[in-house]
C-alpha cells in the first residue's frame, strides 16, 4: 500500500515533465515540405569560407507577399485522392510592378513569356507535379528564379573569325548541294528515251 502511494506520488511530475518535453518539441517541428525548408531565406552574413569561385551566383530573392498563390484540383499523380485535395499550386504576379526585378529583365521576360501573360498583366506559373501543396510552391518559385535567370543571360558574342567559317562552311553546303542536283538531274536526264 505504501509502495502505490509512493509511486502515485512520483508519476505526475515526471508525465508533466513529459509532456512539457513534448510539447515544446512539438511547437518547433516543421514538415519536409513546409516553405522554409523548401524555400529557405536567404542570409546576407553567411560566410562559409568558400572562394569566389566556388561560391554560387546570389539567388533571386523574390518576395512572398507581392505574389498571389492559388491552390486548385490537380490532375497529377495520387490516385483518387487528387480529386478531393486542392494541390496544384499556381503562382502570378504583376510583372510590369514587380520592382524586385530589374527593368530590362522585365521587359525581356515580357517578350519571352509573352504567352504566360494574362490581360491584366499577370505573369502565370502553375505546378501539379507533387502530391504536396508546399511542393508544387517551390516548384513554382523555383520556375520563377529560373525564368528571371535566363532573362538576366547576355547573348553570346560571336567573333569575326567564327562568323567567318561558318559563312564558309553554309557556303560550302551550299556548292555541294548543287553538285549533288546537278549530278541527279544527269542521270534523270539520261533516263529519258529519244521518240524522234
Amino acid at each position: 500500500m505504501a509502495a502505490h502511494t509512493l509511486r502515485a506520488l512520483c508519476r505526475p511530475p515526471l508525465l508533466a515533465a513529459r509532456f512539457s518535453q513534448r510539447a515544446g518539441a512539438g511547437t518547433e517541428y516543421r514538415s519536409a515540405y513546409s516553405l522554409d525548408k523548401l524555400y529557405p531565406p536567404r542570409q546576407d552574413g553567411d560566410s562559409t569560407g568558400t572562394t569566389p569561385e566556388e561560391q554560387q551566383p546570389p539567388t533571386l530573392d523574390i518576395p512572398m507577399s507581392r505574389l498571389t498563390v492559388t491552390y486548385c484540383r490537380s490532375s497529377g499523380p495520387g490516385g483518387q485522392h487528387v480529386n478531393k485535395v486542392n494541390t496544384k499550386a499556381e503562382v502570378r504576379f504583376h510583372l510590369a510592378s514587380a520592382d524586385w526585378i530589374p527593368e530590362a529583365v522585365r521587359q525581356k521576360m515580357a517578350s519571352m513569356y509573352g504567352n504566360r501573360i494574362n490581360r491584366a498583366g499577370e505573369l502565370i506559373v502553375s505546378s501539379e507535379e507533387s502530391r504536396y501543396q508546399m511542393r508544387n510552391l517551390a516548384i513554382c518559385l523555383e520556375k520563377i528564379r529560373t525564368m528571371v535567370t535566363e532573362a538576366t543571360e547576355q547573348p553570346k558574342v560571336v567573333s569575326k573569325e567564327t562568323t567567318q567559317k561558318l559563312i564558309e562552311r553554309v557556303e560550302k553546303m551550299n556548292r555541294e548541294r548543287l553538285r549533288q542536283k546537278k549530278i541527279h538531274s544527269n542521270i534523270k536526264q539520261s533516263r529519258k528515251a529519244d521518240f524522234d
